[in-house]
């Protein structure tokens, strides 16, 4: 994976980079016109904001009942790369609220638990950061709790009356709309995996001169 890493960069910069005059050819929605074209960095966002929360619930289970310590600087990685693609979420969303519905925010289900999921993993990384001694397993289980909230707010849209358009309105996508959201997917895709992976990889470092320091203390 690591070798990967400079290819995927490149290719999502590119990819990112030629990706407005994509956006720009395709047809604007007849209801909300040039706005919901934020709806190409919205969705790749808000959707790896939940990847990257499944990916710290999962690495911190491992971490808690598996007692791989590894696992944990994955959950590390993926929780702030969490916060990155939420605050993405968060700021893309209201953008097009405003214009779509009249308003910046309502409290509707989905908007909701995704603020609470951004603050669940804001909570973990300040109390990884500043929470001391034991913070590793109070953090984790604060993320299986943030990792429980993912289902719902997938599913929230289907079972609520919201604001939000059902989850089966991307697959029939016409594919002029469908290939550029596809294509800034993937372009996402690949920065976040690259930069899980460095930070993961930044992580599991620290942690080793860590454990030198205290070896040397105890020494």
């Amino acid at each position: 994976m690591r070798k990967l890493n400079p290819l995927f960069i490149g290719l999502s910069a590119v990819m990112l980079g030629i990706a407005p005059w994509i956006i720009n050819a395709a047809p604007y929605e007849s209801t909300m016109g040039l706005v919901q074209k934020v709806f190409y960095f919205h969705f790749p966002a808000a959707i790896l904001f939940l990847v990257a929360s499944l990916i710290c619930g999962v690495a911190s289970a491992m971490f808690l009942f598996g007692k791989k310590a590894s696992a944990d600087g994955w959950a590390i990685a993926a929780a702030e790369l969490g916060l990155v693609f939420g605050s993405l979420t968060l700021v893309t969303g209201p953008l097009w609220a405003r214009k779509a519905w009249g308003v910046w925010w309502v409290w509707d289900p989905r908007l909701t638990s995704s603020l609470l999921l951004f603050m669940i993993f804001s909570a973990y990384l300040l109390l990884r950061r500043y929470g001391g001694p034991g913070s590793d397993k109070l953090g984790a289980g604060m993320a299986l709790f943030g990792m429980a909230n993912v289902p719902f707010i997938y599913v929230s849209v289907n079972v609520w009356r919201t604001l939000h358009p059902q989850t089966s309105v991307v697959p029939t996508l016409p594919t002029d709309m469908g290939v550029p959201l596809w294509f800034c997917f993937a372009a996402f895709s690949m920065l976040f995996a690259a930069l899980l992976n460095l930070r993961a990889r930044l992580e599991h470092q620290r942690a080793r001169v860590e454990a030198l320091y205290l070896a040397e203390d105890e020494a």
